[in-house]
């Protein structure tokens, strides 16, 4: 039997964190998967305690929602240079000037967005094949991001040049050119499930605004191969969710 999620909604804490550490975490070496994997990652360093310690953490399975008081997000992306990353653990692309979005009155600045397969986050218990995170930051540092679920179909032509370029060392950067629009990774619909939660990779701070988009789009099995060619397996295991509300924006 299930049990009933409680209402429970945690502030958003201001995180110390930069971009590049909400992919690749701490210098500490970490993996996904053996000694270092994810779940060792809270005995690796104590930087990490809140991997194994944190009550807040994500990624989560959303198996149960419920219609709130959760505002629609406003998206106020733009074209920019982009540099793609392979950090160790992902392929990232940076932004110079990616525009950014707008929840509930704070405006957040998008930063970069990075891969994991299979998606991390879970719906009914069912991952899709890849997911993009779109990882944001205010002024007072809090970061919000926005995953974008992808299930296997057409080639996506957002993500052509971006897989077209991805470095294959760990450490290797390409530029991605001055035109990349990130409104082109988004679903015509916006409607999405948010909670509280954590980064996903060491050192696992909690305080992230969480946004699921609920829409997935489609990325091709040639696409798929060429990520996981670099990383075929990067995603951490879900999380319990200790009480935490999950609320639809529908």
């Amino acid at each position: 039997m299930k049990s009933r999620m409680k209402l429970a909604i945690a502030p958003w804490v201001a995180l110390a964190v930069t971009a590049s550490a909400a992919a690749a975490g701490s210098s500490v070496h970490w993996e996904y998967q053996g000694k270092a994997g994810a779940a060792h990652w809270g005995e690796l360093a104590p930087e990490f305690a809140a991997c194994q310690q944190g009550k807040a953490q994500s990624p989560i399975d959303i198996r149960t929602s419920r219609t709130g008081t959760s505002v629609p997000i406003g998206f106020g992306y733009r074209a920019s240079s982009a540099e793609i990353v392979n950090n160790g653990h992902t392929v990232q692309v940076d932004l110079a000037d990616g525009g950014g979005i707008e929840v509930a009155g704070a405006t957040y600045r998008l930063v970069q967005f990075h891969f994991h397969t299979p998606s991390e986050e879970a719906v009914n218990s069912r991952r899709y094949p890849l997911v993009a995170h779109l990882v944001h930051k205010s002024d007072a540092g809090e970061l919000a991001v926005v995953a974008v679920l992808f299930r296997q179909g057409r080639e996506n032509a957002a993500l052509a040049s971006v897989f077209a370029g991805m470095p294959a060392t760990a450490g290797e950067k390409h530029p991605a050119g001055t035109g990349f629009d990130p409104t082109s990774l988004l679903p015509t619909r916006r409607g999405y499930y948010g909670y509280t939660g954590s980064l996903t990779t060491p050192p696992c701070s909690e305080g992230v605004r969480w946004h699921i988009l609920k829409q997935p789009v489609e990325v091709s099995a040639a696409q798929l191969a060429a990520f996981r060619k670099l990383y075929r397996m990067n995603a951490r295991p879900v999380q319990p969710l200790n009480g935490r509300v999950v609320l639809v924006n529908p």
